[in-house]
């Protein structure tokens, strides 16, 4: 009779401590499914987003990614001020595990850092005349293609190389506005952006042609005058090469640090441009 007893008790405890068990690990395992359900959905590149009419929106949009160093000196730099900027990338650039981890990393940044498309042999190597010939058109919009496949690119925002031409929902505007490269590309639903300032690049060195006061009167007097492509609105181009050296990094650093200090100024990637979120 106390043997049976005995082997009750030892019974029920081993069942208490499985319940405890159970408990504490069903704890557990919800705790997990709240931090989970905790976490913010990270948005998709493309995703629209409500512009402020009170702000002035600006647009970073560097050409001919990678080039490093100048491409890793201008993404430490924006990540330093806290500020969003597109890279447009070009495929024949991507040469090599380095260049394409550059890439990667530009892709899985978002949405601080956005890459969009640029052609993948940079107008048939700059070959523009070429590149726009009506002749030439099927052969120019698969180097878009080929481009949006080997980069990964998932968003249709184009730049043209070369030229300065917007195109959006059947609106076209620029040098380009008839060429029938640029109307099969808005056909297929392609948004085409150009620019409104260039800091460009001095004779052939890799340096910036324009000093930082320069750009910054560029850009006030452009919000200032209302002749921007859309209204307060700003799509700067320059290159990632212009930054390989460090001077010349800390210039663009310093650029953004003073327009960062007119609260009206904010940046943005260029898919939240107004005639590219326009569906």
């Amino acid at each position: 009779m106390n043997l049976l007893k005995i082997m009750a008790g030892v019974g029920l405890g081993v069942l208490a401590m499985a319940t405890t068990s159970s408990c504490k690990n069903s704890g557990t395992n919800n705790k997990a499914t709240d931090s989970t359900k905790a976490a913010p959905a990270k948005p998709l590149p493309g995703s629209a987003i409500k512009l402020d009419s009170s702000k002035r929106y600006i647009y970073l949009t560097w050409d001919d990614s990678p080039q490093p160093p100048g491409t890793i000196n201008c993404k430490a730099v924006f990540r330093e001020q806290g500020i969003k900027a597109t890279f447009f990338g070009v495929g024949f650039n991507k040469v090599g595990p380095w260049k394409k981890r550059i890439i990667d990393s530009i892709r899985n940044d978002y949405p601080q850092f956005l890459l969009a498309n640029h052609s993948f042999s940079h107008g048939f190597n700059d070959k523009y005349s070429k590149f726009y010939s009506p002749s030439m058109t099927d052969s120019a919009l698969h180097d878009f293609l080929k481009n949006e496949k080997e980069l990964n690119i998932q968003v249709k925002i184009i730049r043209l190389p070369g030229n300065n031409t917007w195109a959006s929902n059947g609106k076209i505007d620029g040098q380009k506005a008839n060429n029938p490269l640029v109307v099969k590309l808005d056909s297929l639903g392609y948004k085409i952006v150009g620019w409104d300032i260039e800091w460009g690049q001095q004779n052939k060195m890799k340096a910036p042609k324009e000093s930082v006061e320069e750009m910054l009167k560029k850009v006030n007097q452009k919000f200032e005058d209302g002749s921007t492509n859309q209204q307060n609105t700003i799509v700067i181009l320059s290159h990632d090469r212009l930054f390989e050296k460090k001077q010349f990094a800390d210039s663009l650093s310093k650029f953004i640090s003073i327009l960062k200090q007119d609260k009206r100024n904010v940046f943005e990637t260029i898919d939240h441009y107004p005639t590219v979120q326009n569906k």
